[in-house]
């Protein structure tokens, strides 16, 4: 069994996706429309930047997912493969669970390009700049981490702070997890890391605390955009980010979509379901990211990534 999977934010690159639109018209289309959908010139950023501009949560998300959507689109219409007769589960981490969810037809191309930009501008509207932080611990797994974060809160308040939040954002893989919250809450996290068993903590380029209770805002902000979306019941089962679990009603996928913008993140579970289910063979769209990660989670299953028409022709080798 294969699974088709979709990286989130942080994968973004000046320069993603130019070579894929001058080699294949289906890329071409799917920019075209992306960029007919937002009423901005989306390809040009991506393919010149400035790098800033690119990073902005609001263009980073519709970014992300335009590249990976142009890059199942080539091996789809190109190489004449039809998703659900070559993929059995589809799965994305953070918003890549919108292109997953576009990738298996639940949302049109353009409805999952302004859902992501309004997402976008929610998750960052949400907490002013400088308030929220994340960070990544690496060498420590999502109990070590719990640890950590919870120590830091308490730190604090021992100090006669106020209750800040920091808590667990990102169980990517088993040795790496990242945590969300207050900035001085994730800023003491990262210096009680090493004391309490990670390897190192290293504090992320990020505008916003994503996937914590912050996010409430945001997260209502979703409720009434999804709300008014239309969105059908995908090709095959979605694994959701907030309970690693398949989904196929397009009731819970709305739900699960609104919880997941303050939810954990359970790419590490999900991948292990997908295992149990008897998923052997992950394919990532669009960037270099998920593949690594499943190896590191199940260094049994086979994990290729899928960037240009040479990873395209050679997928369908082997498909």
């Amino acid at each position: 069994m294969r699974a088709f999977i979709f990286p989130g934010q942080g994968s973004q690159a000046v320069g993603m996706g130019a070579a894929l639109a001058d080699a294949s018209v289906a890329a071409r289309e799917v920019f075209g429309e992306i960029d007919e959908a937002l009423g901005q010139n989306l390809r040009r950023l991506m393919a010149e930047g400035p790098a800033d501009e690119l990073t902005l949560t609001e263009n980073a998300q519709p970014a992300i997912m335009a590249n990976a959507i142009a890059t199942l689109r080539v091996l789809t219409r190109e190489g004449g493969v039809g998703l659900a007769d070559k993929a059995d589960y589809v799965a994305g981490h953070s918003l890549g669970e919108y292109t997953a969810l576009c990738a298996a037809e639940s949302f049109d191309l353009a409805t999952t390009a302004r859902l992501l930009k309004r997402r976008g501008r929610a998750m960052q509207a949400a907490v002013p700049v400088g308030e929220g932080a994340m960070a990544a611990l690496l060498g420590a797994d999502v109990a070590k981490a719990e640890t950590i974060a919870g120590a830091a809160v308490d730190s604090i308040l021992a100090e006669g702070g106020e209750p800040l939040v920091c808590t667990v954002a990102n169980d990517n893989d088993p040795a790496q997890v990242v945590i969300s919250g207050h900035r001085a809450a994730v800023e003491r996290a990262v210096a009680l890391a090493k004391e309490l068993g990670a390897k190192r903590a290293v504090l992320l380029p990020v505008s916003a605390p994503f996937h914590c209770s912050l996010m409430e805002d945001a997260a209502r902000a979703m409720e009434a955009a999804l709300a008014e979306a239309e969105l059908r019941a995908p090709l095959v089962p979605v694994y959701a980010n907030v309970d690693a679990a398949a989904v196929a009603d397009p009731g819970a996928i709305r739900r699960l979509l609104v919880e997941q913008v303050t939810g954990r993140v359970r790419w590490r579970e999900s991948v292990l379901a997908m295992v149990e289910a008897g998923v052997t063979e992950f394919v990532e769209f669009g960037g270099k990211v998920l593949a690594p990660m499943v190896k590191r989670i199940a260094p049994d299953a086979e994990a290729v990534s899928v960037v240009s028409m040479d990873d395209v022709e050679a997928l369908l080798k082997r498909m």
